[in-house]
């Protein structure tokens, strides 16, 4: 059984692995960085620890919105990095016993979402679950 930190983008649910989430903070002041993918947006000061952050939306390909009061910096750590991920909003942490996950869809010989792990079935919603080494 593993657990989840579910959050949302769009109206999807997505779900991280729980012993890579550090902590889940309101959206904060980002410096920018010059000469970075789109979809980095900068770093942030984090008690003293400077961390990049990526908007998960535009690494996705979602349409780009402004950050309200639900946004949040979702930081995680993964191989000695610490990157924080923005989402839209985070909402809970769940349990998916190994039955409760799919393997992600497959096309030919290609993974149709790359960043895509796997896909939970919670209460009848579906959860995509991240594969953080691709998304990073």
């Amino acid at each position: 059984m593993n657990q989840y930190v579910l959050f949302k983008l769009e109206d999807e649910s997505y779900g991280i692995e729980i012993e890579y989430v550090k902590t889940i903070e309101k959206i904060s002041n980002i410096t920018r960085v010059p000469n970075t993918k789109p979809y980095v947006k900068g770093v942030i000061n984090l008690r003293g620890e400077v961390i990049p952050v990526i908007d998960l939306r535009e690494r996705f390909g979602l349409p780009i919105r402004d950050y309200n009061n639900d946004t949040r910096v979702v930081i995680v750590s993964i191989q000695d990095y610490i990157i924080g991920l923005i989402v839209d909003s985070s909402s809970e942490v769940i349990y998916l016993n190994d039955n409760e996950v799919d393997n992600p869809p497959v096309v030919g010989e290609v993974n149709t979402v790359e960043f895509i792990k796997g896909i939970g079935k919670k209460d009848g919603k579906l959860i995509m679950l991240l594969n953080l080494k691709k998304v990073l």
